[in-house]
């Protein structure tokens, strides 16, 4: 990857609408080298996915809450079987396995307090082998951002 690639990648995490024509200008190439660079970089999987960011306070998603697991089960087995049921969860619009103190560590999006119990009580009837679940409610969003830094590549 190159600087012009990194540029490209900059242009996209800001504004993926962007028309080709417009990026390959501010990149100072012409369109069909720009769109093909975009093409490898998407081939090669350093562009996961095109999407729209929505608000989830405007669809009623509004209120983030952050799930801290632990759990005793440490087997592939279970592991899957946690991913699986993980991920078809909505809600989840994150998960990650930890080292530390936690084993995972979720972000949830939900309406309200409410919905979230509702989630909570789903996620532990289906999951077995937790042994603590620990929720904290986000009261403010600070900073939230998709962009991922180029500085290191």
């Amino acid at each position: 990857m190159d600087s012009i690639d990194k540029k490209i990648l900059e242009l996209l995490q800001q504004d993926v609408t962007l028309p080709v024509s417009d990026i390959a200008e501010r990149v100072n190439l012409s369109t069909t080298p720009c769109w093909k660079r975009i093409k490898r970089l998407e081939e090669s999987g350093i562009i996961k996915a095109r999407v729209a960011l929505l608000d989830g306070s405007k669809i009623g998603a509004g209120v983030s809450v952050f799930v801290h697991i632990k759990t005793r089960q440490h087997e592939e087995n279970w592991l899957t079987r946690f991913a699986e049921s993980v991920n078809r969860f909505e809600e989840v619009m994150e998960c990650y396995r930890m080292a530390g103190e936690w084993d995972y560590l979720l972000r949830v999006a939900t309406r309200d307090i409410e919905s979230f119990d509702r989630f909570y009580k789903k996620l532990i009837s289906e999951v077995d082998g937790l042994t603590d679940v620990t929720s904290s409610f986000a009261m403010e969003e600070i900073k939230f951002s998709t962009r991922l830094p180029l500085t290191h590549c």
